[in-house]
């Protein structure tokens, strides 16, 4: 089966650089094996298609819960603001 690898998730030039020395620094200090560009790219693609939705999840839902943070404490705010009607 063959997936698309595309429209995943777009990165810079500069980015994808940057990580694919990353990779590449990673293979060659915690396993002691040098990797090429191919495998670089490949490894690439693999952690944007199955890594970078969970963590733009992750952030949403962080996202969320700041959100609704914001709100509870808007709402008290606004409650606190109340003269006492006798």
């Amino acid at each position: 089966m063959r997936r698309n690898l595309n429209g995943v998730i777009q990165l810079s030039d500069k980015q994808k650089h940057q990580l694919a020395t990353e990779i590449k620094a990673f293979y060659l200090d915690i396993r002691g094996e040098e990797i090429g560009m191919i495998e670089e790219q490949q490894l690439l693609d693999l952690f944007c298609e199955h890594l970078a939705p969970i963590v733009y999840n992750k952030a949403l839902d962080d996202s969320m819960r700041w959100l609704k943070e914001q709100v509870e404490n808007m709402e008290v705010d606004y409650y606190s603001l109340y003269k006492n009607v006798q």
